[in-house]
């Protein structure tokens, strides 16, 4: 049995070895670790933790060297995505009544914190992030969560700065951004499948960052759900979804190209920019119109497009659009559910069309597991693509 001599002289030397094991094999914690843990821990206080469920990634193919990796999961309906000065990353819903943060806190490029920063809204599919304010598009109001970054626990009421759009459900979902001349530009898609209506309808608006001055800024546009400015030329590009019941073919969707106000991109007279409209074609002839700058799929649903403006990816792949491509959903064989790529030749031709990423659908079964949404370029110059289908964000990169 040991005595007491033994068990003391036992204790001891353990606690002199515990206090010569601080080397980094060990992985212990130095004073300069422990306040950078501090800190970190101060600025990113609360939030839920976000834990990766895996999905099939393996599925997806992508270009030689490209990666998909999981950003975060668990993320209900995860629709437009908008990124803070600080790197906080906003992910707005659809079918939900609520917009979430993201945030990754140890700098492993995977989220791992997540808050509500906005709930009880009314389909709040767009946002957009302004010198430190968070702008969020409901179906008839924009709304403004100030200083957002430094209140994701308490971020309070938002702010209407706008509530005079349509109430109109049908298409009634925005998709907002802030252009290179500061306004936010607003969609109102048609409230219809295919109808005349008055002018607000089927356009692209834009009003000051206080909701003043707004005005329409394109006409003939049925329902976009994303846009981006060429960095080289200001000028502005957007999708389209075309119209249905025309049959599992026609007409094309469409992405266009906007340099100046006032334009009309032919809905409902026109589509794809040489289909003249069963119903409302014989008013107008599709010369009148701006065609499209690439027709893209038909029923392929386009929804966020973003230039790529780094220079981590490949040469022949920067500065072309990437367009998320949400699926058909009542085409006979479905067509869509993936990452899609136009060339753009003197930063304002199109040139081409070409799938970038696929494999969320299996065609040989017509099941769908993911629904790409929406790209967001990160400062490392990889991409996020939002999935709300697989309530998911991934990470696209660059590997060689």
């Amino acid at each position: 049995m040991p005595t007491f001599r033994n068990l003391l002289i036992l204790a001891v030397l353990c606690f002199f070895s515990a206090c010569d094991s601080g080397s980094e094999e060990s992985g212990a914690v130095t004073d300069d670790d422990q306040v950078k843990e501090q800190d970190n821990g101060d600025m990113n206080a609360g939030g839920q933790d976000i834990v990766i469920d895996s999905l099939p990634l393996e599925t997806i193919i992508l270009p030689e060297g490209f990666k998909i990796a999981h950003y975060a999961t668990g993320v209900e309906n995860a629709r437009s995505l908008a990124m803070g000065k600080n790197g906080t990353i906003f992910v707005s819903s659809r079918k939900h009544d609520e917009v979430r943060a993201l945030r990754d806190t140890d700098g492993d490029m995977v989220a791992d914190k997540m808050w509500v920063v906005a709930s009880g809204l009314n389909t709040p599919n767009g946002v957009a992030f302004r010198e430190g304010d968070l702008y969020i598009a409901e179906i008839s109001r924009i709304l403004k969560l100030s200083d957002i970054e430094n209140n994701l626990e308490t971020p309070g009421e938002p702010e209407v700065i706008y509530d005079e759009y349509p109430s109109d459900t049908h298409h009634g979902w925005k998709y907002i951004a802030f252009g290179p001349d500061g306004k936010l530009y607003v969609p109102v898609g048609a409230p219809c499948n295919i109808c005349e209506s008055d002018s607000i309808y089927a356009s692209i608006t834009r009003m000051n960052p206080d909701g003043t001055d707004m005005e329409i800024f394109v006409h003939g546009v049925r329902n976009s759900v994303g846009f981006d400015w060429n960095p080289q030329t200001n000028e502005l590009w957007f999708t389209d979804n075309g119209r249905d019941m025309l049959g599992d073919n026609m007409p094309p969707c469409e992405l266009n190209r906007a340099p100046e106000k006032g334009m009309h991109f032919g809905y409902p007279y026109c589509h794809g920019g040489t289909i003249s409209d069963p119903e409302f074609g014989s008013k107008y002839d599709c010369s009148r119109f701006t065609a499209p700058a690439q027709n893209l799929g038909p029923h392929v649903a386009p929804l966020g497009m973003k230039f790529y403006r780094g220079n981590k990816f490949p040469e022949q792949y920067r500065r072309n659009i990437f367009i998320a491509e949400h699926g058909s959903w009542n085409r006979s064989e479905k067509i869509g559910y993936r990452v899609t790529m136009v060339p753009v030749v003197d930063n304002s031709e199109a040139s081409g069309y070409k799938v970038f990423a696929e494999g969320w659908l299996n065609d040989a079964e017509q099941e769908a597991w993911g629904r790409p949404v929406d790209l967001l370029e990160m400062p490392d110059g990889s991409f996020l693509l939002s999935d709300d289908k697989a309530n998911a964000v991934y990470r696209i990169y660059y590997e060689g």
